[in-house]
């Protein structure tokens, strides 16, 4: 039940999320941006559905139990949910899953993009372990671990490559 309940919660989450990018993505494109990466992003939705099936299918059919570091784990999740507020809030209008450009843009560096240049793939990467770990499904941590430092292997250059060429982006993060 306590999984259930988690899982529902993650999920909505993430669906307030699609609906966010979704508006910022109608506003920027409005303003001139352009989207690129565009051949590898149905394969991270791919990715990032799959892992919620594949969670939910290991931790059902395997009868899987709580960690016994759960509460550790779930106080650890809930911090880097924070985290991910922050991040989201800190990009604001210009948040998205897709990589979209707007030319001449400034690159947002404020929050916790003064720390690093991308804490929300930081953040995703561990909550693809730590979701999974708090009820000892450590199939789908694994795996989808691996998937997605295959899929930020992809998405970090082309985004890097984007905004060098599109805004001030070796001003702001080369210094």
């Amino acid at each position: 039940m306590l999984f259930l309940l988690i899982i529902s919660v993650v999920i909505m989450q993430r669906l307030v999320e699609i609906f966010i990018a979704r508006n910022n993505e109608k506003r920027m494109r409005s303003q001139g941006a352009y989207e690129v990466g565009a051949s590898h992003y149905p394969y991270m939705i791919a990715m990032h559905s799959s892992f919620f099936l594949i969670l939910i299918l290991e931790v059902s059919i395997n009868k899987m139990e709580l960690s016994q570091l759960f509460l550790v784990l779930l106080l650890l999740f809930a911090f880097v949910q924070a985290l991910r507020i922050w991040c989201l809030s800190s990009l604001g209008r210009f948040w998205n899953t897709k990589i979209i450009i707007l030319p001449n843009a400034k690159v947002v560096k404020k929050g916790p993009y003064t720390i690093m240049r991308h804490p929300n793939y930081t953040i995703v990467s561990l909550e693809i372990i730590l979701l999974p770990v708090m009820f000892q499904a450590y199939f789908t941590a694994i795996i989808f671990t691996l998937l997605n430092i295959a899929m930020l292997s992809v998405r970090i250059p082309i985004e890097e490559r984007a905004l060098r060429e599109a805004t001030n982006y070796n001003s702001v993060f080369d210094k």
